[in-house]
């Protein structure tokens, strides 16, 4: 859900072209798949499009080629953390300062966007509210937090 609600807010603000955004989880539970059925349905009643994600796993590799990799709870920053090469004399190649946890980054604080999977419509209504909160503070300060993990 989180891609999707960031690539409208980045349409919206007219910045859709100028960022690439991808979704990825941390376990290979259900790459290839469609997103969940009920968090399509929430998107769809709130008015986006989900048909078209599918599951991936990420893989370390793409630490060098992001920017900002955003996790949505500190189990998920842990993980990505683990995958994140160090080097001090090579900012380049360094990650661990492009990671961070979502809400921090999106004026959520420190909380947890929480994983609906298994829950009912409207333990994902509450997500897609949260999402749709950060997602817009995210985009207003996309810039300054760019330049922060730059």
């Amino acid at each position: 859900m989180a891609e999707v609600v960031l690539r409208a807010e980045l349409t919206q603000a007219g910045l859709g072209h100028r960022v690439v955004v991808d979704s990825a989880g941390t376990g290979d539970w259900h790459v290839g798949q469609r997103m969940h059925a009920r968090a399509r349905a929430q998107l769809e009643r709130s008015g986006y499009d989900g048909d078209a994600h599918r599951a991936r796993q990420f893989e370390a590799p793409w630490l060098a080629e992001r920017d900002l990799v955003l996790a949505m709870d500190a189990g998920n920053l842990a993980d990505l953390q683990h995958l994140a090469p160090y080097d001090p004399n090579d900012p380049q190649v360094s990650a661990p300062h492009r990671l961070r946890l979502f809400g921090e980054v999106a004026g959520l604080g420190d909380v947890d966007v929480p994983d609906p999977y298994g829950g009912n419509a409207a333990d994902f209504a509450r997500v897609l509210a949260m999402l749709q909160k950060g997602m817009a503070t995210l985009v207003a300060r996309l810039p300054e937090t760019l330049v922060a993990v730059g």
